[in-house]
């Protein structure tokens, strides 16, 4: 016997019930991007493993052991991309897109991380994200938080989020403040969980990110990376919460806040919410300055963002919302009805572009044609049959509200329609 096929663990399809609201997610970002001059871009799935490598850096838990990488069959290491700034870097580097110029870049799509399986993180997820290049100042780093905060508020989000920021400093700072870091929790090992110790090795500002309950009065009690700070960088972030304050966006200052991805400095930031248990960042970002240099182009400033469209949608799931519905559905009786109700069907469709209009198909008594436009919550039910036919006219049966059944001329049925739509 043959084995069951289904989706890989920790990879899903997205059904049609669902789908509503990741395109009402969809749409509302490309309408918030194009009311802030972004433009989309589009990168391949998989890219040079190395890419990553450089970018994220190898001790990171992503390299270390959550990508999915293989050998292609000219022995070339490649990997599924585990989040999208290196790959739109290496699109931007590659197509001269940095080279003084602005940019402002917005793109969507599948990552992939094999991390163990749960509600809202999968191995195959999607993100959303926003990059800027060419701008150091904090003000667009306040531009790509306001889109968020627009963003939340157009999907009626936006009292279930809260906004979290820091600032890491220059890449130059961090490395005094992590000796300062090591040399602390050097002295509290046996604290430590597994995980700690080997991130103490290898990133160990990611411990202050660490969620344990037991660690958390031992990294309250560590130094704080805001007291390694130059005046030059606490300036900038005291101009960024400036910026914001101006603007009425609530946030706190929180000081344990890093990021998992070595290419960040300066400004960081998470807009997390508490309707998701665990999973709580549904949206994150912050500055890279250093990342296009790294990957071998010219110092350039950029910022950006990316949120978890899988966690979004599981908060719209928490809402009342209404689908769509057809205002129609043709039923009728007969091969001479059936053509016409094609050609019917055609008709309405480019009259009334915005509604939809569905016709059956396939062979069925009218009871089971009426089951059929019940079931997919049309408005209406066109009836085309013989007598129909003779006379001209359309019958008009009131699927949602109770009223007599009535007959229409064909050539007044698009206009009836506009007025019951």
């Amino acid at each position: 016997m043959s084995k069951k096929l289904q989706a890989i663990r920790g990879m899903h399809d997205i059904l049609p019930d669902k789908t509503p609201l990741w395109q009402r997610l969809e749409k509302a970002m490309f309408d918030v991007c194009q009311q802030y001059g972004y433009s989309e871009i589009r990168m391949p799935l998989v890219e040079s493993t190395d890419l990553f490598c450089r970018s994220i850096g190898e001790e990171t838990d992503i390299v270390g052991k959550e990508m999915y990488t293989f050998e292609d069959r000219n022995g070339d290491s490649l990997s599924l991309r585990p989040e999208g700034t290196a790959s739109c870097v290496r699109a931007g580097l590659e197509h001269g897109l940095f080279y003084n110029q602005i940019q402002r870049l917005w793109y969507q799509g599948p990552m992939f991380r094999h991390e163990r399986p749960q509600k809202g993180r999968y191995r195959q997820f999607h993100q959303i994200g926003v990059e800027c290049f060419g701008m150091s100042g904090a003000e667009i780093e306040a531009e790509i938080i306001l889109m968020s905060y627009r963003l939340w508020k157009k999907l009626g989000l936006d009292a279930e989020l809260s906004l979290e920021i820091n600032s890491l400093g220059t890449s130059e700072e961090r490395v005094v403040y992590k000796d300062v870091l090591v040399r602390y929790f050097e002295q509290h090992t046996e604290q430590l969980d597994e995980d700690s110790k080997r991130r103490l090795l290898t990133n160990p500002l990611r411990i202050l990110d660490s969620k344990n309950p037991a660690m958390q009065d031992l990294i309250e009690r560590a130094p704080r990376l805001a007291d390694s700070l130059d005046e030059q960088s606490c300036l900038h972030f005291e101009q960024l919460q400036g910026y914001l304050n101006d603007a009425g966006v609530s946030f706190t200052h929180n000081t344990r806040l890093v990021r998992g991805l070595d290419y960040y400095s300066h400004t960081v930031f998470e807009w997390t919410t508490t309707s998701l248990g665990a999973q709580g960042t549904v949206c994150a970002g912050g500055r890279y300055d250093g990342l296009i240099e790294q990957l071998g182009g010219k110092q350039t400033p950029a910022v950006g963002l990316a949120m978890g469209v899988e966690r979004l949608v599981l908060l719209l799931e928490q809402h009342e919302w209404s689908t769509t519905k057809p205002l129609a559905y043709i039923v009728y009786q007969g091969d001479v009805a059936k053509c016409k109700a094609i050609q019917m069907a055609e008709t309405l469709r480019d009259e009334l572009p915005a509604s939809t209009i569905v016709l059956h198909c396939g062979e069925a008594s009218l009871k089971s044609q009426f089951k059929k436009a019940d079931k997919v919550g049309a408005k209406l039910a066109l009836i085309l049959g013989e007598q129909e036919i003779e006379e001209n006219t359309v019958a008009i049966k009131f699927l949602r509200e109770r009223k007599e059944q009535q007959k229409v001329p064909q050539n007044e049925i698009e206009q009836f329609l506009k007025n019951n739509s």
